[in-house]
């Protein structure tokens, strides 16, 4: 599936001119970017989608720990992109997608579901499409921060009065703050030397 330049996410750090269609996520289009296109446009592996593909054939590339094939899988925030020896952590500066090096196999997301399955097990869904089993007391909202090389949770970020965040969406996505108080599905943030009201779900814990 292709998009044009000018219906791709303004996330991508992309000129706005060039060829007209751009290969998409194959899943989560509208938060995420394609491997392809980060390893192209960003790293500059390749100069072709032929040229990428077959690195990703060589199994050279993974994300979270995990080897990939499909050029199209895409990449959210925090995710971690591996290139040979060398690991990157997507994040959000100026307001587009970037890469940090970074040495640390584990990445946070955050909680956007939670199910009592049985024997009162607790199913938590994440928003990177993954999902676990935990005893631990955890809400909808909080964050977890997950270690590829473990397989599990580390640690438990919870969405409260005190907490660090960063912005997802909105216009002030990128931007990191901490929350000054909680309401129903709102927060006050601090911001630099302001002060915002947020919805909850434009908020991660970080």
């Amino acid at each position: 599936m292709h998009r044009t330049r000018s219906e791709i996410s303004k996330l991508w750090p992309i000129p706005r001119k060039g060829t007209k269609f751009l290969v998409v996520a194959s899943h989560n289009q509208d938060s995420g970017i394609p491997v392809l296109v980060v390893l192209r446009d960003i790293l500059k592996i390749g100069k072709t989608k032929r040229e990428v593909k077959r690195v990703i054939l060589l199994e050279k590339i993974k994300v979270n720990g995990k080897n990939i094939k499909d050029e199209k899988f895409p990449l959210g925030v925090f995710d971690v992109l591996g290139v040979g020896d060398k690991n990157y952590k997507l994040i959000i500066k100026d307001k587009k997608f970037s890469l940090e090096e970074t040495k640390e196999l584990k990445k946070i997301s955050k909680v956007i579901g939670k199910s009592i399955l049985k024997k009162h097990r607790v199913q938590i869904n994440l928003s990177d499409g993954r999902n676990f089993l935990t005893s631990e007391k955890i809400t909808t909202g909080d964050s977890v921060v997950f270690s590829f090389k473990e397989n599990k949770v580390e640690k438990i970020i919870q969405m409260k009065e005190g907490a660090n965040v960063l912005v997802i969406s909105g216009s002030h996505i990128g931007e990191e703050g901490k929350i000054e108080k909680v309401a129903i599905n709102k927060a006050d943030v601090k911001i630099g030397k302001g002060s915002v009201n947020l919805e909850l779900e434009r908020l991660m814990a970080i």
